[in-house]
């Protein structure tokens, strides 16, 4: 009876021998790895992820910890979502686990041992264990400044004495936001130019490697190439599973001379009453027109709502505001008059239509300063060719 009772007692205190891995084990014998998981097929997973792990060599156990957990469920996320007020938190699982869920969605998984002494690796294992806490593990989420990978650029500054971020922060870095939103994002052509219609200057600012570190992917190439006090600062670096999905563009894809081919496509129909009184042009004028004014309206509302009404930083003070305004929608009754009378019977929508046209020209000499701050040219380009010949049916005279 007595050896049963020991043999049970040993197994109730299996899981926390297990735990004692990594929460007990000497910091001098722990092994701290920066694991990079690549991009996956879904919107949100085609910025990647990545993790800290601590891993205790004696008991075998590795504990991964990220920081890329939401909830759809949660109470009002779609409109906090809207707003940009995202609830994110840290979380802990496996690394077999990790690499395993990863592995089958085709996603490659990376992991870099990490050169770091006793004293660092002590300081890390405090932190995450103390950030991992129900009450501390809870922050608001920013796709740019403060995401999964910027908080793991973080903790493992934090514990390196800052070094990375006196490094990284006086190199220059690469892609903008931008860029590297466009790149990612491309294989869903539709919400990657809604995106990028939607970013304003914050997107096209100057970066710094530091900066480049809030993508998984550049920081794992950061860290590779990193020496602290003189010695590389990864130990080892290994493939735990290979990518089977295709990977992303190494650059992101030039919008100019699509977007300026498309508007030149729909400013076609919109010339037509510029150049004919025929019945059937009117009729696609009008559908074209309206298309036009209804895109360029809604974008403007959306564009204009991300500034004013949300924390989505990075969509504030949008210069395609300029060629794109919600004043556009007061332009549709004056396109239907022209159906109807042959000739345009609302001067607001000339008026409208003159503002508009001469916004969108001014947005485009903006960019003759070499200092502008946001790089939006592609939407000038599919915008003015149809403001123009939108100007030019709407103010024309008749005899």
């Amino acid at each position: 009876m007595r050896h049963a009772l020991l043999f049970l007692l040993a197994l109730c205190l299996v899981p926390s021998l297990a735990r004692a891995g990594i929460v007990d084990a000497p910091a001098s014998t722990i092994e701290v790895s920066l694991l990079t998981y690549g991009p996956g097929d879904i919107y949100w997973e085609r910025f990647g992820h990545d993790a800290l792990e601590v891993r205790d060599p004696v008991s075998g156990e590795a504990i991964a910890f990220n920081y890329g957990v939401f909830d759809f469920d949660q109470h009002g996320f779609i409109l906090n979502f809207a707003r940009g007020i995202m609830a994110y938190r840290m979380d802990a699982e496996t690394t077999a686990s990790d690499v395993q869920f990863y592995k089958g969605e085709g996603r490659y998984v990376h992991r870099q041992v990490l050169a770091l002494d006793a004293s660092q690796k002590e300081e890390l294992r405090r932190f995450l264990l103390w950030n991992i806490r129900p009450e501390n593990a809870g922050y608001n989420y920013d796709y740019y400044l403060d995401n999964c990978t910027t908080r793991v650029r973080d903790a493992l500054d934090a514990a390196l004495g800052g070094a990375l971020h006196r490094q990284w922060g006086a190199q220059q870095g690469g892609m903008t936001y931008r860029e590297q939103t466009s790149r990612l994002m491309s294989n869903q052509a539709w919400l990657m130019l809604g995106m990028d219609l939607g970013l304003g200057p914050f997107a096209d600012q100057p970066m710094t490697s530091w900066r480049d570190a809030f993508l998984p992917m550049e920081l794992e190439a950061l860290v590779r190439k990193t020496q602290v006090d003189g010695k590389p600062l990864v130990l080892k670096d290994e493939s735990l599973a290979e990518a089977t999905l295709v990977p992303p563009p190494d650059q992101a894809p030039d919008l100019r001379w699509p977007l300026l081919i498309a508007g030149i496509v729909l400013a076609i129909p919109l010339a037509l009453p510029a150049f004919t009184r025929h019945r059937g042009a009117r009729g696609v004028f009008v559908a074209a027109g309206t298309l036009f004014t209804v895109f360029a309206g809604v974008a403007g509302l959306f564009m204009l709502g991300l500034w004013t009404l949300t924390l989505h930083r990075s969509a504030w003070g949008n210069f395609n505001l300029l060629a794109y305004q919600p004043f556009a929608l007061l332009i549709i009754p004056g396109i239907w008059r022209l159906r109807r009378a042959g000739r345009p019977m609302s001067r607001l929508a000339s008026r409208v239509t003159g503002i508009s046209f001469a916004a969108c020209v001014i947005g485009l000499l903006l960019h003759l300063w070499p200092d502008f701050p946001q790089r939006n040219m592609p939407w000038l380009l599919f915008a003015l060719p149809c403001w123009a010949a939108l100007f030019a049916s709407l103010c024309r005279r008749h005899d």
